[in-house]
């Protein structure tokens, strides 16, 4: 595979909104349906009935006949970054739904994303979370961040997928991760989860134990970029939406060159599962002339089990109706499908969202 030299010129582009991490629209249940849904031991007629007695608390508890729910507190990301404005855009809609059922209302917190996150709803200083898929697995599993299994810990969706980029100066020598050895790369924000991709993929480009380490700088995408444009660091990961703003902004300032790292999808899921997949970054955007083969990531929206259901229900309503306003500022050319969002590893649904997907499946 070779590496995608990127000019000051980016075209404007619109692309399909498929690509390979999607699911097919269709009728029936997903692959995987009786498994994720199943799992909470909730019979049809006891979830449907609770469905129906979720929506009326919801109604009742907008109305005023009622004391004010209590603000669900939301851990989303560093300010101006894609968790962030999805946990802004989310608290709008649940509030523009006012007495029509859309939940309590939402405080969003900024945090480091994803570690960061996680240890927060462990420790219970919020109620919502977003993570990427493979450090909700890590919680799960107390593993690596995690020195304990992290418990209470469910899913209520997979939203979107992020897209690994790894980026180098065009005009420099390196031209693929393993020639990063000694080098300084900024690898994202320390407690978020594109330093924990970042780590692992130059560990498992490595060339041998010998050879000098990457020198990891903990730099969150706003750093990382100034870094890069001053020759601070000779590469920079970031794990996101695409087009991701700031790196469109910066293609335009720099030559740059996009390294693929696909080749790495087949060590990492041998080491820590399905959570990672191979995805492309298509022709056009950040002004590449052909597509660049990476790393996809699922992002998880997370609650702690001791959110009532009836709240879930009703939340999940509202992200399912207002997916575009929700995603527009994350992620281009994406769609949000109950069967795709089921998909969530290793980490359960909520018994609240088990009833929401069945009521859309009958």
């Amino acid at each position: 595979m070779t590496a995608v030299t990127v000019r000051a010129r980016c075209v404007p582009l619109e692309w399909p909104i498929e690509n390979r991490h999607h699911l097919p629209p269709g009728a029936g249940r997903p692959p995987g349906y009786a498994d994720a849904v199943g799992s909470a031991g909730v019979s049809r007629r006891r979830v449907m009935g609770a469905g129906c007695g979720a929506v009326a608390a919801a109604l009742a508890g907008c109305s005023g006949a009622s004391a004010p729910a209590r603000r669900l507190r939301f851990a989303t990301g560093p300010e101006g970054g894609p968790y962030n404005a999805f946990g802004q855009a989310l608290a709008r809609a649940v509030a523009a739904y006012g007495d029509r059922g859309g939940g309590p209302p939402i405080l969003p917190v900024t945090t480091a994303a994803s570690v960061d996150n996680l240890r927060q709803l462990d420790e219970g200083t919020v109620d919502l979370a977003l993570a990427m898929a493979d450090v909700a697995e890590d919680a799960v599993l107390g593993r690596e961040s995690f020195p304990r299994p992290v418990t209470g810990l469910t899913a209520l969706a997979r939203v979107y997928v992020n897209y690994t980029h790894l980026l180098v100066p065009a005009d420099g020598q390196v031209r693929e991760a393993g020639a990063l050895a000694g080098r300084p790369v900024a690898t994202g924000a320390a407690g978020s989860g594109a330093q924990v991709v970042a780590g692992r993929i130059l560990r498992a480009a490595g060339p041998d134990a010998a050879a000098a380490a990457p020198l990891e700088r903990p730099l969150g995408l706003a750093e990382s970029v100034r870094a890069l444009r001053g020759g601070e660091v000779d590469a920079l990961f970031w794990s996101g939406g695409v087009p991701t703003a700031a790196l469109t902004g910066l293609a335009h300032e720099l030559p740059l060159r996009f390294l693929p790292l696909d080749g790495h999808v087949g060590p990492l899921r041998e080491r820590y599962g399905p959570v990672y997949t191979a995805v492309t970054l298509p022709a056009g955007v950040y002004g590449l002339t052909e597509p660049v083969g990476t790393i996809g990531v699922g992002n998880y929206l997370l609650a702690r089990d001791d959110v009532p259901r009836d709240t879930v229900e009703a939340l999940l309503r509202v992200v399912f109706d207002r997916w575009r306003d929700l995603l527009r500022e994350v992620t281009a050319g994406v769609r949000l499908e109950p069967r795709f969002a089921i998909s969530t590893g290793k980490v359960p649904l909520h018994p609240g969202a088990v009833a929401y997907y069945r009521s859309v499946y009958g």
